[in-house]
């Protein structure tokens, strides 16, 4: 059954003014740009504890492994951090051995390289020559080299140069000057294996002291924050560690396989450089592909080993990641590359290994934590607005074609009734409040029915349940059921949803406007045939009182028929029902499609049942 479009023409509405920012925003904003400059001003303190935590994740599931095998705490937690510092020192052995070989082999690489850098060099030439004849200039010709000055008498001399000397370097300056470097990364990596020892030994007493500080009033949510966040990283530290050593490993024995030298220190840094989101592994290529150029006359290794990166990385990260993962790390792809930019310039090259697992930790925070909801809500992988909330942001740009596709997508999935009843009317009830409010203009409302005009007419032939066979005849006939707007501006799109759904149930429904059973119109209304009356009721425009007049009138030119009041998704469908019956005289009061669909069917059949006992 076709649906009259619904009349926009009598909309009106006010504006409200805008609300100015509150002392608490630029509050917020002040403690954010406090929070940055301390994480950058403390980068020296700050990363080795933010690795030593992040270590104790990694641990903390070998540590409950060697626990079931009967070790104490204490042996548990000295055991796992020597093993993972065995795996450092023998991976900077390794990486040692390989780069003292590699430097030797260099020399031998020298006239190779300078040989294709001069062919690469000659065809640039000559391709820059070609193009400047094509275009008619002439080539710069050498000018004439001057004559050696005269010195002219009485001219001044020329100045002695002077040369600055440095003094000699002392033994103790010696020392620091050669010992620091080396020195430095042992002592970062002494204080994180420290620090972790601590974590690991105080990992209950730690967790508690949180709980104190952050969520003693509320200890269920701050332990499931807790617990998220620590399972969370867990498991996304040894997936990705797993892969990455498997990437590393795959790379390795392909360059192996393909001549390259040092294929390890090649495998070992692909899977290092393979913690940094994105550009990790495509950067850690750049080392073999120019040593392939190094040691092939030709160039086919050097394209075999372009080649072996452009093939594991895409199916490393688009084919094994997704399926590995999922949606458990709970980041979004563009948060990912953010969170590098702003990790990467905070703390270096060490804040773009770190930005996952901390923008991680800020997403767990932000679920849990109201104060915090908006990192969440910018970085997860959730989606940022419901389907309502989807729906109301394309009804108030206008944008039928994007409401109808979401429309399409969901209802493959559920009825159309249950689309309208989840998606739909929650829309429309945002609308209306935004209407009460004062921030919606005329041309929004019209934009608003426009969508809802275009849902209901290209959504015709989607299905919804079937029609029942037991239906008396009298409700399938022309207007058995009446569907009434009330005085709110978007209560005759639910009834035009509500006939939609009546009609292919089996039950004829026609939509009447709030103008036709004015007090001035409803004299010219046409109940003939009429069985049932359900009106439309949606927050902003109505209240009880006028729904209550409403009532009457309409008991005044139908008393035989069952009336109905839709309460669709508003406050007062919470209402004692007999208060309502007091206030307004309706007979049944429904707060959903399906159930006002309900009402219709059950009176169509009891109609039916009385038919055949009659008979």
């Amino acid at each position: 059954m076709a649906t009259a479009p619904i009349d926009a023409s009598r909309l009106k509405t006010t504006v409200a003014p805008a609300d100015a920012p509150g002392l608490n925003s630029l509050l917020s904003l002040s403690v954010g740009v406090v929070i940055v400059s301390g994480l950058y001003l403390a980068r020296e303190v700050l990363i080795p504890i933010t690795l030593a935590v992040l270590l104790s994740f990694v641990l903390a599931p070998l540590v409950s492994l060697l626990r079931r095998t009967g070790l104490p705490r204490v042996p548990a937690v000295l055991l796992a951090v020597l093993v993972a510092l065995g795996v450092v020192v023998a991976l900077g052995g390794v990486i040692g051995t390989q780069v003292a070989q590699l430097a030797e082999e260099i020399p031998q690489y020298t006239a190779t390289i300078e040989k294709k850098v001069s062919v690469v060099r000659g065809y640039t030439l000559e391709r820059i020559s070609t193009l400047i004849h094509r275009f008619g200039r002439m080539e710069p010709t050498a000018s004439p080299a001057a004559p050696a000055a005269q010195t002219a008498p009485g001219a001044p001399r020329a100045p002695i140069p002077v040369e600055v000397h440095q003094p000699d370097l002392t033994p103790t300056e010696m020392i620091e000057r050669v010992a620091g470097p080396v020195l430095s990364p042992l002592a970062t990596v002494g204080i994180v294996f420290v620090v972790a020892v601590f974590v690991l030994m105080q990992r209950e007493d730690l967790r508690d002291r949180l709980i104190r500080l952050f969520g003693s009033s509320d200890l269920h949510r701050t332990t499931a924050a807790l617990d998220d966040a620590a399972a969370r990283l867990s498991t996304y530290f040894l997936t990705q560690l797993a892969l990455n050593t498997s990437f590393g490993v795959i790379i390795g024995a392909g360059l192996f396989f393909i001549g390259v030298p040092n294929p390890i220190l090649w495998g070992i840094i692909a899977g290092l450089m393979r913690f940094i989101p994105y550009v990790g592994s495509l950067g850690s290529a750049i080392f073999p592909v120019t040593l392939a150029a190094a040691v092939d006359p030709g160039w086919t290794m050097v394209l075999e080993t372009l080649g072996l990166f452009l093939i594991v990385e895409p199916i490393m990260g688009q084919v094994v990641e997704p399926v590995v993962y999922g949606h458990r790390t709970g980041l979004s792809p563009v948060s990912v590359v953010i969170a590098a930019i702003f990790w990467g310039w905070l703390w270096g090259p060490v804040g773009l290994i770190l930005s996952m697992p901390l923008t991680l930790c800020l997403v767990v925070m932000g679920r849990h934590v109201d104060r915090l909801e908006f990192i969440a809500v910018l970085l997860g992988d959730q989606p940022a607005l419901t389907p309502s909330e989807s729906l109301y942001q394309r009804m108030l740009a206008g944008d039928t074609d994007e409401a109808l596709q979401a429309a399409e997508h969901l209802t493959r999935e559920q009825p159309l009734s249950t689309y309208y009843d989840e998606v739909a009317i929650p829309s429309l009830q945002l609308a209306a409040k935004d209407s009460v409010r004062g921030v919606l203009t005329e041309e929004q409302l019209r934009r608003i029915l426009d969508v809802v005009n275009g849902l209901v007419v290209d959504l015709a032939d989607e299905k919804d349940e079937p029609p029942p066979e037991d239906l008396d005849a009298a409700w399938t006939g022309e207007a058995a059921v009446l569907c009434v707007a009330g005085r709110g501006p978007l209560d005759e799109a639910v009834c035009a949803m509500l006939a939609q759904v009546l009609g292919k149930r089996g039950l004829r429904a026609r939509v009447v406007s709030s103008d036709a059973v004015s007090r001035g119109q409803i004299g010219g209304l046409d109940v003939s045939g009429v069985r049932m009356v359900l009106i439309s009721f949606i927050e902003g425009g109505n209240s009880l009182s006028a729904l209550r007049y409403l009532t009457r009138r309409l008991r005044q030119r139908a008393p035989e028929a069952t009336y109905v009041v839709g309460l669709w998704q508003s406050e007062q469908a919470n209402l004692v029902e007999d208060r309502l019956r007091a206030a307004v005289g309706a007979d049944q009061y429904v707060s959903s499609l399906r159930d006002a669909v309900s009402a219709c069917l059950q009176a169509a059949g009891a109609a039916a049942e009385e038919r055949v006992m009659a008979a």
